[in-house]
């Protein structure tokens, strides 16, 4: 075998992925394996491999990072609609069909603090918590007539 080693030797050798050889790369060029052995030696290919391994690493786990953070935000949008469009449709609906206006919050509010990173369980759902504030804080109208007549 005769030849030279090109310069871009090296970056056919990173091309050729786990399975990659001197040898692999001798024969694409047509040097012997002891040419490449010796090329690559000289210009320290273990060393350059393992730190063009380190960047790629470090550029994928930046995108897997960047996706992560793109898609929570994406999440925390649709759970802040949701509690929107709830609270929205709780203030306008009769008491008794809240329900599931306050199920949508309560998911709503659920996955906001899992996105977050909070427990999303407490002692009390948001749903017992509102059912316990409208008991408490709202007066039935025949209650309040019944406390101006006695008054």
């Amino acid at each position: 075998m005769s030849g030279r080693i090109p310069p871009n030797a090296f970056e056919y050798y990173v091309a050729l992925g786990p399975g990659r050889s001197y040898r692999a790369v001798a024969e694409r060029f047509g040097v012997s394996k002891r040419a490449v052995t010796k090329h690559a030696t000289k210009e320290n290919w273990p060393t350059r491999l393992a730190q063009v391994e380190e960047d790629a690493r470090q550029r994928s786990d930046e995108r897997a990072a960047d996706a992560l953070q793109e898609m929570n935000e994406r999440h925390l949008k649709i759970a802040k609609a949701l509690q929107g469009r709830a609270l929205e449709a709780l203030s306008k609906a009769p008491l008794e069909s809240t329900r599931d206006v306050i199920r949508a919050l309560d998911l709503g509010v659920r996955q906001e603090r899992l996105i977050r990173g909070e427990p999303t369980e407490r002692s009390a759902s948001v749903e017992e918590v509102t059912k316990r504030e409208i008991a408490t804080l709202l007066v039935r109208d025949t209650d309040a007539r019944d406390e101006a007549a006695a008054g």
